[in-house]
C-alpha cells in the first residue's frame, strides 16, 4: 500500500486516532508554516534609506501587505464558512501561488509598483489559516491539534524572517528578491502538508455527539448566527482586535524596534525569540484539551487569555523602568500576547460553539475575529504613516502593551457575564467531565 495515496492513508488514520491527531497537528503546523514563508521574511528586510513620496518604503510594502490581508479576511468570512473539505486543499495550492506571483515581480517593477504587488500579495493569504482549521475543528482532540496548528505562527514568523535574513547575509540574496526566494525554498514542505490534509478523514461519530456537527454555513446562517450572538461576540472579538494589533505590531517592526534602540542582532535571533515564546505556550496550554467540560474550559480560556495579557504590561513596565533589557522584553511580551491570542485562533471558539451546541464553525468566527483585528492594524498603519505626529515603532509598541494589559481583561470579564444566560441552558455534554 503506498502510504502517501490519500485514500489509503485517510482509512490507516481513521482506524487509528493517535496516529491521526500526530498527523493532522504536523500537518497543519507545516502547512501554516509555509504559508509563512510567503508573507513574513518582508518584515526581515529594512530597506533603510528607501522612500516613496517621502514614506519609508518597507512602511508601505508593510501597510500595502497588510490592506490585501484585511480584505482578505473579509472575503474569507464567505470563501472559509461556505468551502467544504473536498474543496480546501485546491483553495490552499492555488491562494499560496496566487500570493507568489507578486513576490517574483517585486524586483522587476518600479518603486510605486512594489507597493501594489505586496498588496496583491496579501490579497490571498488572509484566507489560508481558515482554510487549514476547517480540517481540524469539531473533534474530540481540536484543542490538540489547534494548539500545535496555533504556534506555527510564533515559530514560523522567527523561523522564516530568520531565513530570510540568511538568504542575504549568507547568499547575498538583494532584499527585494529575498521574499520570493524564501517562499521558494518553502514550496517542498507545502506541497508535503497538502497530501496529508487532503487524506484527513471527517470528524467521527463520537466527535460529532461531543462537540457537536460542523457543516458550511450559508449568508443566512451567517447572519442569523452573528444577530443571534451580537453581544458575548463583540465583548470576545474587541479584546481580540487589541491583542492582533499588539502582535502584528510587535512581530512585523520586531527588527525596527531593535533598530531604535540601537540593538544589531545577529539572523538567528528573531528564530531564537520565538522558538523560546512557542514553547511557553505549548507547555501554558498543552494540557487544557483534557478538559472535556466546554464551559470550565471557556472559562479557563478567559483567565489565562487575561493573565497573558497582564504579563505583557508588566514585560513593558518593567522594561520602561530599565528592569529588563530588549531581548527579555521581546520574549515577555511575546509570550504574553501569544497567550491571549492563540487560543482566539484555534480553540476558544470550537469550545463556545460546543458548550452551547449552536450550529456553525469555529472558522467561520475566526474568519469574522480575524477580519476585524485586521482592519485596526491596517487602520493603526495607515494613520501613523500619513499623519504628521508619527511615534517610534517603539513608542507604539510600548503604549500598546500597556493598553492590552488594562482593556483586555475588562472585555473577557464582560464577555463571560454575558454568556451567564447560555450557561444556565445548555445542557451537559455527554462524556464530559
Amino acid at each position: 500500500m503506498n502510504s502517501m495515496d490519500p485514500s489509503a492513508l485517510r482509512r490507516r488514520l481513521a482506524a487509528n486516532p493517535a496516529l491521526f491527531a500526530w498527523v493532522a497537528s504536523a500537518a497543519a503546523f507545516g502547512g501554516y508554516t509555509a504559508m509563512y514563508a510567503f508573507r513574513k521574511p518582508l518584515s526581515a528586510a529594512t530597506f533603510s534609506g528607501q522612500e516613496l513620496g517621502g514614506v519609508s518604503l518597507k512602511v508601505l510594502l508593510v501597510v500595502a501587505q497588510l490592506l490585501g490581508y484585511t480584505v482578505s479576511k473579509f472575503l474569507g468570512i464567505k470563501v472559509v464558512s461556505e468551502a467544504g473539505a473536498g474543496r480546501r486543499v485546491a483553495l490552499i495550492g492555488g491562494l499560496i501561488g496566487l500570493a507568489f506571483l507578486p513576490l517574483v515581480l517585486l524586483p522587476l517593477v518600479p518603486r510605486w509598483a512594489q507597493v501594489g504587488c505586496l498588496f496583491v500579495n496579501g490579497l490571498p493569504l488572509g484566507m489560508i489559516w481558515g482554510l487549514i482549521f476547517g480540517f481540524l475543528e469539531g473533534r474530540r482532540v481540536t484543542e490538540f491539534l489547534g494548539l500545535g496548528m496555533s504556534v506555527s505562527f510564533i515559530f514560523a514568523s522567527g523561523w522564516t524572517k530568520s531565513a530570510g535574513v540568511y538568504l542575504m547575509g549568507r547568499w547575498g540574496v538583494p532584499e527585494l528578491w529575498m521574499p520570493a526566494v524564501t517562499g521558494l525554498s518553502f514550496l517542498p514542505l507545502l506541497g508535503l502538508c497538502l497530501v496529508l490534509l487532503a487524506s484527513l478523514p471527517p470528524p467521527s461519530a463520537e466527535d460529532v455527539a461531543e462537540r457537536s456537527e460542523r457543516a458550511p454555513m450559508d449568508g443566512a446562517q451567517r447572519r442569523r448566527f452573528l444577530a443571534g450572538n451580537a453581544l458575548p461576540l463583540a465583548l470576545l472579538i474587541l479584546p481580540y482586535v487589541l491583542l492582533t494589533v499588539y502582535r502584528d505590531l510587535r512581530d512585523t517592526f520586531m527588527a525596527d524596534v531593535l533598530q531604535e534602540l540601537g540593538v544589531r542582532p545577529d539572523p538567528s535571533f528573531f528564530a531564537k525569540v520565538e522558538t523560546l515564546v512557542g514553547l511557553g505556550v505549548l507547555v501554558a496550554l498543552a494540557g487544557l484539551w483534557w478538559i472535556r467540560d466546554h464551559w470550565k474550559a471557556l472559562g479557563t480560556y478567559h483567565v489565562l487569555i487575561s493573565l497573558g495579557a497582564l504579563l505583557v504590561g508588566m514585560a513593558t513596565l518593567a522594561f520602561q523602568r530599565g528592569w529588563i533589557g530588549p531581548a527579555p522584553w521581546m520574549v515577555l511580551t511575546g509570550l504574553g500576547g501569544y497567550l491571549g491570542y492563540v487560543p482566539f485562533n484555534s480553540v476558544l471558539f470550537d469550545r463556545l460553539l460546543a458548550a452551547t451546541r449552536q450550529a456553525g464553525t469555529a472558522a467561520f468566527l475566526i474568519q469574522v475575529a480575524d477580519s476585524m483585528g485586521y482592519l485596526a492594524s491596517a487602520s493603526l498603519y495607515l494613520q501613523r504613516t500619513f499623519s504628521k505626529a508619527s511615534p517610534s515603532w517603539t513608542q507604539l509598541t510600548r503604549a500598546g502593551g500597556l493598553g492590552v494589559a488594562v482593556l483586555v481583561p475588562l472585555l473577557l470579564a464582560g464577555a463571560w457575564f454575558s454568556l451567564r444566560p447560555a450557561r444556565r441552558v445548555t445542557p451537559v455534554v455527554p462524556g464530559g467531565r
